[in-house]
Formats: C-alpha cells, sequence, structure tokens
C-alpha cells in the first residue's frame, strides 16, 4: 500500500513538467507503470514488450515506432544494468535502487542512479554510533547478496574506529507461501537473539518491506515464554527502509520501533504536493489502474461495482487520505517519493538538452529549491536525512529530522546533527510545559504520567516533577508555563472612573458654592432668615469639605492622603448631619415654646444649635482621634486579592474604628430622620421637615448599600463605591434641603416675602 504514494509522486511530477513550458516546449510527457511482482523474469517481459512493436518480440530490431523511451527502474532485484544491457533505443535508464553500479560496463553510459552513493551512508552510520559513543551494537542484514556485501563493508570499518558486534544475524526476505513457515522459524530466532544481547543499538541493513517484519518479532519466539520486546532497543535504519505495513497490521502496535533513526535520501518539502494528494479520489483519476484497489485496501471497504453482492462497508470514494495510518501513505513525501519526482525532471532535462548536445550532463534545480546533479559515474551527488521515527500511538506518525549527511563536505565534517532536535527514545513522552510528571504506580522511574499543574502554579521547563508557584509580583499564563509580572493599578484620575468620578465631585462642589453664593446674596430675605442663617452656611460649608473629601480618595495611595481621608470625611459629614439635626430640633422646639405655660423657652436659641452641632460632632472627632492613635489607615500593597493585579490600597488600620466611625454617622441619622418624620406635619412655612426626611431616608439607604458593597468590592471599584456613597449621600442633603430655597429666591420672588410667611402660617 505505502507504494502508492510513489505513484501519486510520479502523477505530480509529469504534471508539473507538462505545465512549464521551459523545459519541454510542444512536448508531453507521458508515463506507464509495470509492476515486477518481485520476479526478474517479469521484469525482462515487460521490457522488452514495452519496446517491441505491436507487441511482437524481436531482439535487436525495431520498426515503425520511432518514440524514444526512457526507464525508471525502482525495487530490490537486479534488474536495473540487466535492463540497460538490452540493445534497444534507451534514451536513459534511471535507478531508483541502492545497488552500485558502474556506466564503464554500460553500453551508451546510460545509467544514472537516483539515490546518493552507498558509501556515503556507511560513513553516516558510522559518524553516528561515534557521535553518540555507541560502540556495543548489533546487526540484523538481509539474507542476499547486498546483505553479505554489506557486511564485508562495514565491519572491517566499524572495526577500526573500536566498535564492536554483539551479534551478526541475516533476516528473511520477502518469501510467498511456501517458504512461510521458515521465515517465521527465522523471525522467532532472531527476536529471542535479540532479547536475550545486551545490545541496545541495533543496525538494520533491510529493504522495503523489511518494516513489515520487524513489527511481526514481538509475536514470535521459540521459548515456551513470550514476553514483549525489550524497551530501549535504538534501532538505526538504512535508507531503503520505509514505514509500511500490509493491511492486517493496521492497529498493530509499533512500539517496538518507536525512537528508531532512519537514514533517508534527502528531500525537502513540495509545495503543491499535499493538495494534489488531497485531491486524489477515484472519480478524479480515471486513469489510474491502482487507485481502486489501493482505495478498497487501504480503507478497508469496497466499490459496488466490483462485486453483486456487497458485504462490509462501501466505499463512497470521498474518502480523506490524510486520515490512512503513515504505514499506508503519507501526506508529506517520503525519500523514495522525491527521488522518483526528481527522476522525472532528470528525463525531462535531459530531453531538452538533447537539442544542445549528444551526451548531456544533466545538473538543475527541482522546484523546491534543491540540486540536482551527477558525478563522472552517473550517481547523484545529495545526501542522506537522519529520521526519527516518532509514534505517538498505534496510528500516529511523524518524523522529525534530527541530522544530515553532506555528500559535498568532507568526511569528518559530513555529520550534522541538529542538537535542539535530539533523537527521542523514552518509555513516555515528555511532560511539556504547564504539566508535572508523575512516576506510574508500580513502573520504572522512566514510566510516568503527565499531569497538568494545579491553578496557580507553573512549570516552564520539560519533564518537572513538580509545579512551582509563582511570586506574589506574578501570576501564571493561560498555558501555565510561564509567569506573567501583574500590573499595578489603583484608582486614578486619569483613568475613566477616577475621571468621571472628580468631574462629578467637582461639579458637586461647585454647585454647593453656587448654593452658598445665593443665601449669602439674599441672607436679608425671609427664606434665609426662617432657616437659621449661620446654621445654613455651616451645613453648606461642610457639604462643601465632603464633596471635596472625596477628592482625597483618588490618586496612588500615600501615607499623608491614607492618614487623613476616612477621619477627615467622617468628623466633616458627621458636622453636617448634626446641623440638620439642630435645623429639626429646632423647628420641633419653637412649636412647643409657642404652647401657654413652655419651660423650655430657655432653651431654643442660638446656644441650642451650637450644643448640638458640637456635642454631636465631638462624639466623632473623639472616635477619629482614638482611632488615628491606636492603629491608623496607611499604604498598603495587596498582591492576593486580585490574580493578575497588584492593589495599590489604604488599608484601614483598625477597622473596627472604621465601623465605629461608619455606624455613629447612622445613629445620628436615624435620629434626625426620626426627629423630622415626627416634625413634618408641624406648620413650617417652607416644609423643611419634609425634604429633611427624605434627604435621610437616601442617606440611609446608600450607606446601607454601602457595606455589602464595599466588602464584596476589590480594589480601585472597592474605593469607586466609597466615593459614590460619599457623593450620593452629601448630594441628597444638598439636594433635598436645598434646592427648593433656592428655587422659590431665584425664580420666585414674589413668595420671598414677610408677608407670605405670615399668610401661610395664617
Amino acid at each position: 500500500l505505502k507504494n502508492y504514494q510513489h505513484i501519486v509522486a510520479l502523477a505530480y511530477a509529469v504534471k508539473e513538467i507538462n505545465e512549464i513550458p521551459q523545459i519541454l516546449t510542444n512536448i508531453t510527457v507521458g508515463f506507464q507503470i509495470y509492476d515486477s511482482y518481485f520476479n526478474a523474469h517479469s521484469i525482462y517481459h515487460t521490457t522488452i514488450l514495452l519496446l517491441s512493436s505491436h507487441k511482437n518480440f524481436s531482439p535487436n530490431y525495431e520498426c515503425e515506432d520511432k518514440h524514444k523511451r526512457s526507464l525508471a527502474g525502482s525495487g530490490h532485484s537486479p534488474s536495473s544494468s540487466e535492463i540497460c544491457l538490452i540493445q534497444w533505443p534507451l534514451q536513459m535508464l534511471l535507478g531508483i535502487s541502492r545497488r552500485r553500479q558502474r556506466n564503464d560496463n554500460i553500453p551508451g553510459h546510460c545509467f544514472y542512479q537516483m539515490v546518493p552513493r552507498e558509501d556515503l551512508q556507511y560513513g553516516g552510520i558510522l559518524a553516528l554510533l561515534l557521535y553518540f559513543k555507541w560502540t556495543w551494537i548489533g546487526l540484523l542484514v538481509l539474507d542476499t547478496d547486498d546483505g553479505e556485501r554489506f557486511v564485508q563493508t562495514v565491519v572491517p570499518l566499524f572495526s577500526k574506529k573500536e566498535i564492536c558486534f554483539a551479534f551478526i544475524e541475516k533476516s528473511f526476505t520477502f518469501a510467498f507461501v511456501a517458504d512461510i513457515i521458515n521465515m517465521f522459524n527465522k523471525g522467532a530466532e532472531i527476536r529471542d537473539k535479540l532479547m536475550d544481547s545486551k545490545a541496545n543499538v541495533v543496525v538494520v541493513y533491510g529493504e522495503s518491506y523489511t518494516v513489515v517484519f520487524l513489527r511481526w518479532l514481538p509475536y514470535l519466539s521459540l521459548q515456551d515464554h513470550r514476553t514483549n520486546m525489550p524497551k530501549g532497543k535504538v534501532w538505526i535504519l538504512t535508507s531503503q527502509m520505509e514505514l509500511t505495513a500490509f493491511v492486517y497490521q493496521k492497529y498493530w502496535d509499533s512500539e517496538m520501533i518507536h525512537g528508531a533513526l532512519s537514514f533517508t535520501i534527502q528531500s525537502n518539502d513540495l509545495a503543491g504536493f499535499h493538495q494534489f494528494a488531497k485531491k486524489r479520489k477515484p472519480s478524479r483519476a480515471i486513469e489510474d489502474g491502482f487507485i481502486t484497489d489501493f482505495w478498497q485496501q487501504a480503507f478497508g471497504c469496497v466499490f459496488p461495482s466490483h462485486i453483486h453482492r456487497v458485504e462490509g462497508d462501501l466505499c463512497t470514494g470521498e474518502e480523506k487520505l490524510e486520515t490512512l495510518p503513515a504505514a499506508f501513505f503519507e501526506m508529506t513525501l517520503t525519500g523514495h517519493s522525491y527521488s522518483i519526482y526528481n527522476a522525472v525532471y532528470a528525463v525531462s532535462h535531459a530531453l531538452h538538452n538533447l537539442t544542445v548536445m549528444v551526451r548531456p550532463e544533466l545538473s538543475f534545480n527541482n522546484t523546491a529549491g534543491d540540486e540536482i546533479s551527477f558525478d563522472k559515474n552517473g550517481q547523484l551527488t545529495i545526501g542522506f536525512d537522519i529520521i526519527n521515527w516518532i509514534f505517538s500511538s498505534k496510528q500516529s506518525f511523524h518524523r522529525v529530522r534530527v541530522g544530515r549527511m553532506d555528500s559535498r563536505a568532507f568526511p569528518d565534517q559530513a555529520l550534522t546533527i541538529h542538537k535542539d532536535v535530539q533523537p527521542l527514545s523514552a518509555c513516555s513522552e515528555s511532560c511539556r510545559p504547564g504539566w508535572s510528571k508523575k512516576v506510574k504506580e508500580g513502573g520504572p522511574f522512566c514510566c510516568y504520567d503527565c499531569f497538568p499543574c494545579p491553578e496557580g502554579k507553573i512549570s516552564d521547563q520539560n519533564d518537572m516533577n513538580d509545579c512551582i508557584k509563582c511570586s506574589d509580583e506574578n501570576y501564571p499564563s493561560k498555558n501555565q508555563d510561564l509567569c506573567i509580572p501583574k500590573c499595578i493599578t489603583f484608582l486614578s484620575f486619569e483613568e475613566p472612573l477616577g475621571l468621571s468620578l472628580t468631574a462629578f465631585a467637582l461639579a458637586l462642589s461647585l454647585i454647593t458654592v453656587l448654593v452658598l453664593g445665593i443665601f449669602l446674596t439674599h441672607h436679608d430675605t425671609p427664606v434665609v432668615i426662617a432657616n437659621n442663617r449661620n446654621l445654613t452656611y455651616t451645613l453648606l460649608i461642610s457639604l462643601l469639605l465632603c464633596f471635596l473629601c472625596a477628592l482625597l480618595f483618588i490618586g496612588r495611595p500615600e501615607k499623608i492622603t491614607c492618614f487623613f481621608r476616612q477621619t477627615t470625611f467622617t468628623a466633616i459629614f458627621s458636622m453636617a448631619v448634626s446641623c440638620v439635626l439642630a435645623k429639626t430640633i429646632t423647628v420641633v422646639l419653637a412649636f412647643m415654646v409657642t404652647r401657654p405655660g413652655s419651660r423650655i423657652r430657655k432653651w431654643v436659641g442660638k446656644r441650642l444649635t451650637i450644643s448640638v452641632v458640637f456635642a454631636c460632632s465631638l462624639v466623632q472627632i473623639m472616635i477619629c482621634i482614638v482611632w488615628l492613635a491606636t492603629f491608623p489607615p496607611f499604604p498598603n500593597v495587596d498582591m492576593k486579592s486580585m490574580k493578575r493585579e497588584i492593589i495599590l490600597e489604604c488599608n484601614e488600620g483598625y477597622i473596627v474604628m472604621f465601623y465605629y466611625a461608619l455606624g455613629y454617622m447612622g445613629i445620628l441619622a436615624l435620629v434626625t430622620f426620626a426627629v423630622a418624620f415626627l416634625a413634618r406635619k408641624l406648620p413650617d412655612t417652607f416644609n423643611e421637615a419634609k425634604f429633611i426626611t427624605f434627604s435621610m431616608l437616601i442617606f440611609c439607604s446608600v450607606w446601607l448599600s454601602f457595606v455589602p458593597a464595599y466588602i464584596s468590592s476589590k480594589g480601585k471599584y472597592m474605593v469607586a463605591v466609597e466615593i459614590f456613597s460619599i457623593l450620593a449621600s452629601s448630594g441628597s442633603l444638598l439636594g433635598c434641603i436645598f434646592l427648593p430655597k433656592c428655587y422659590i429666591i431665584v425664580m420666585r420672588p414674589e413668595l420671598n416675602i414677610r408677608e407670605s410667611l405670615i399668610k401661610k402660617r395664617i
């Protein structure tokens, strides 16, 4: 199944060539594919059939057909050089094979190899072993002439570098049913040899289907007890081997070859191949004689047209190649497919060069930017990639390029290993940052599970045993893989919330100044006189100071602002409420004095109002003095309340005193509300008691709501809640008590006369 990608790569290359008129002008490239079925006789038969006229076999003779042909041989049989020896009008023969061929033995110098030099791979394996200091290895080779040649070459080469061989085993090759028993017995023998050996590195010299048999090894044994293959073996695979599997191996475990290092033909990504393969469907590739069988085997389904009675799943033709296991089909080009792609371009460039020379010297750059050239012996001058095979599940597989063998570099500099992408061979996958590892219970220390870091902790490296907590100045990122500095926050004058509250406070202060100005301008009018001018002025000044006190809560908390802001506001606001209480008591006592025989006449007057204001304010001032003397407010840095912010705030110090101050203001407000409520029906000229009642009702509502809102808020929003409560409660006194009077003074001056006052009393 895996070989189908070779067909797709061939079709893609031909499509590209035909779309580039600069290479072959007025020439269309085509191709025919024949399967050798692992049989040399079929190769000869197909070759002669292809080159004969009208399907007649005529050795050393050709008539009528004037089309020039080139052959590309890909496989593992000794066919390439033998085909070239046949005296037919072949312009060139491309061998996609590892076999070493010599052009001086081939008439016409027609043979070009689309794979790197074999000795470069031997040197690459040796350099890799020396780089990782692996000096005790096993060798597993094909039981063929190629395998014997490999052993005869590498054993003395490796021994010179003091690399020893724990064992040298010849493995089985692809066999038909008649030899299947012998093949399995040989596999079981190899498996037991691997189990008994202490060598942790095994070099495998095989062919494309060797991986199929490697995946059988865990299930084969000549011994009575069968256990899984030991972990810790590092497999080094030669370039001819591919990750492939039979259909029945689709769900087999690939753990044994997980982490293998494979030498592959140097390749590069082709920008359009992924989309070309993705669009490959049976309905769109009618000329493809292989796609139907491949589709049915790969997806485990059947097309209705191929059978009369359908059993099993039906193929829709819209299945996606990208969902197949990598052993069946890969969406990125393998090294073999890349060689086929380059072979098509080599033929095309050779045909192009025939117009200017008899024997073209092939050298060109393919669409991926790689230079494709051949040496004097017709061998490709590219190198090898070193690939780490990673299996994250039975079907999930990806290749990681960890190094490269450069054919143009000096021998001691040819190997390049990417230090940032080291080969992976571990019991468990690495735990990435944001996770911690925990050793599996009852398992070896190298086998572990990965768990996400708990909230508030991070891990910034791979495979950390424990997550660490960020410092108070930092907070974990979303992925919990690094600590991010917290931003410093406080209610500033520059931000919209602070700016709006500042504007609100200044606006109310300006209104208070205007009201005070109106009362001072009309200080001799009945409205002002009737409402106790001195007490009114004291109340307005207190409200003005309350509005300005709100500004102390905005801005970066400093020692001086934290020390005074709460105590200043509570003392001044208590004075304002005391003034309202004094006004209400004065109204009540004034009507009680008018009763015959009343004894409280002596209490009514300026001394009463001054005494009430002084006494009520003095209590709050004493509370504030005790507060400041024992445990005053101070600037504080809160790093724990907010996850991503450092809060600069004023700590209230002795919090009990803070609630004492609020409680005392509440008591004053309740007393004022009660007195005003009782006096609401008294025949006051301007009905001030009703407005005081309403203002105290608003005050109580605001501060009752303040307590839960203040407790539940954090940071600058807690400060904003307090500022709003200050402005709302002070504004209620200003609006309810003074706006009706200002309306009469400014808008209805005809009512601001003594006659109107007397008439209203009557």
